[in-house]
């Protein structure tokens, strides 16, 4: 599967974006989903994953209740809406494609990236 982010932009802390994730192949619906950001200097870090029907999701604690994460396997796209976003907030972000490891919800292997998607949030 080959995926494509977009939506990045510049926007003021408390402000919104919506970044999506395109994807190819006919096996979009099969996969997990997740986003991944990563910020100058630092290592990249998780930041949100959805389950292959969209019905189970996961974050990073750094973001749950201003982040969703959400999907349309009809149109083979994955959208990570970010509201009330901070400084902190700012770093490309990345989206990946993989599955769950074991049988708890909440561990995952993600084997296809996708470009990043540049954030920045100003004061």
């Amino acid at each position: 599967v080959q995926l494509q982010a977009s939506g990045g932009g510049l926007v003021q802390a408390g402000g919104s974006l919506r970044l999506l994730c395109a994807a190819s192949g006919r096996t979009f619906s099969s996969y997990v989903m997740g986003w991944f950001r990563q910020a100058p200097g630092k290592e990249r870090e998780f930041v949100a994953a959805i389950s292959w029907s969209g019905g189970s999701t996961y974050y990073a604690d750094s973001v749950e209740g201003r982040f969703t994460i959400s999907r349309d396997n009809a149109k083979n796209t994955v959208y990570l809406q970010m509201n009330s976003l901070k400084r902190e907030d700012t770093a490309v972000y990345y989206c990946a494609a993989g599955s769950q490891v074991g049988a708890a919800w909440g561990q995952f292997e993600f084997n296809y990236w996708g470009q990043g998607t540049q954030v920045t949030v100003s004061s």
